[in-house]
């Protein structure tokens, strides 16, 4: 059974949903996350290693795969956190490429970009990081080749505000890839999700002092949108097909929309 990180539904083809069905009430407030994320940002690749027995690697591999960046492709990486993502995206489009890591952590950037440093493979200097608002993204329209968004999307307020601007900014044809923990409607995954979390996120995460931070997972999965959902969501506001994938045992789930 896979573990947790602290990270086939058919074409959806039924009509789109209004827009309000998107906005539930946060767990916690933009700040109250953001300053969570700052926290946990010295530990943060640590835990996600030792939580999913290192598996989130494969699984991010995969949401890169699914985004279809290419050599020479400008993209970007949605709530980068310590860069993962982003530096898969970077051999992805190589030097000829351009790479953006936007998130709203201070500390989680500055691990990223000392990560970056310490690498020493000549395209990774095709990265630019940046502190922003996946909600108010400061980008123009039709930027990007491709955008991927790891475990990102479950953590923002406005989820359908969220969406919209990663459609606003890609271009005509391009993916988006949003790989997150799986809100699944069966009640035994469900179950399973929630009795990790509590003997095995919880406690692994007191380990580091970050347990009361930790215990935020349970909420934040009930109060996410299911892979139907998440599909209605993509077509709402736009992209003209959108797939969602249950991988890791379902335990997590990948949303490919194309615009």
């Amino acid at each position: 059974m896979a573990s947790l990180q602290l990270h086939l539904l058919p074409l959806s083809t039924g009509p789109c949903l209004p827009s309000s069905r998107f906005r539930r009430s946060p767990v916690r407030s933009s700040t109250e996350r953001q300053a969570l994320f700052n926290r946990i940002a010295p530990v943060y690749d640590n835990l996600n290693d030792l939580l999913s027995l290192g598996q989130h690697r494969i699984w991010k591999r995969m949401a890169v795969s699914w985004s279809g960046a290419k050599k020479g492709d400008s993209v970007l990486d949605l709530c980068c956190g310590s860069g993962d993502l982003a530096f898969l995206l970077s051999e992805k489009v190589g030097s000829s490429g351009k790479v953006i890591g936007l998130d709203f952590s201070k500390e989680q950037l500055s691990v990223a970009s000392s990560r970056q440093k310490l690498m020493s493979k000549a395209f990774y200097t095709n990265i630019e990081w940046v502190e922003g608002d996946a909600i108010d993204l400061p980008f123009s329209d039709g930027h990007f080749d491709a955008i991927t968004m790891g475990y990102g999307l479950r953590n923002v307020v406005d989820k359908h505000k969220a969406m919209q601007d990663m459609f606003r900014v890609s271009k005509a044809g391009s993916r988006v890839s949003i790989l997150d923990f799986n809100k699944s409607t069966n009640p035994v995954i469900a179950f399973t999700q929630e009795l990790m979390i509590d003997n095995v996120v919880v406690p692994v995460a007191s380990g580091f002092g970050l347990a009361e931070d930790y215990k935020y997972l349970k909420s934040s999965i009930r109060e996410f949108l299911t892979g139907r959902e998440l599909e209605e969501l993509a077509l709402d506001v736009g992209f003209s097909n959108a797939r969602y994938y249950e991988i890791g045992g379902s335990l997590m789930g990948n949303l490919v929309a194309t615009r």
